[in-house]
């Protein structure tokens, strides 16, 4: 199984009761909760999330986590972050999923 394949389905088994719906995105699957992208598995086996911007120093401080860039060099914004495959490992997905749908829970309360 590949790194990505792998990811996929810890994201998918995590998130099962939130309904994701899956979408090819972002060179990856993307995860969708009420229409809206939580995070994406991408291709390399690393996950993009999207974050409260006001988070990112904090979730960039942490071991494996690095701005998110579309393509080699564009950055994405404050609101991504890309986190490498060896943080993902053992309990470490649930502890960055929890930014993402923190702050997926705090947009649909706008």
């Amino acid at each position: 199984m590949t790194a990505q394949k792998d990811l996929v389905e810890r994201v998918r088994n995590a998130l099962r009761a939130r309904n994701p719906r899956e979408v090819s995105m972002f060179g990856g699957v993307s995860f969708m909760v009420e229409d809206r992208m939580v995070v994406a598995a991408r291709r390399e086996g690393t996950l993009l999330l999207r974050i409260d911007p006001t988070d990112a120093e904090d979730l960039l401080a942490r071991p494996g986590a690095h701005p998110a860039l579309m393509g080699a060099d564009r950055p994405m914004g404050d609101g991504w972050i890309c986190v490498e495959q060896a943080a993902l490992q053992g309990p470490g997905l649930e502890s960055w999923l929890e930014p993402a749908l923190t702050f997926h829970a705090a947009q649909g309360a706008e």
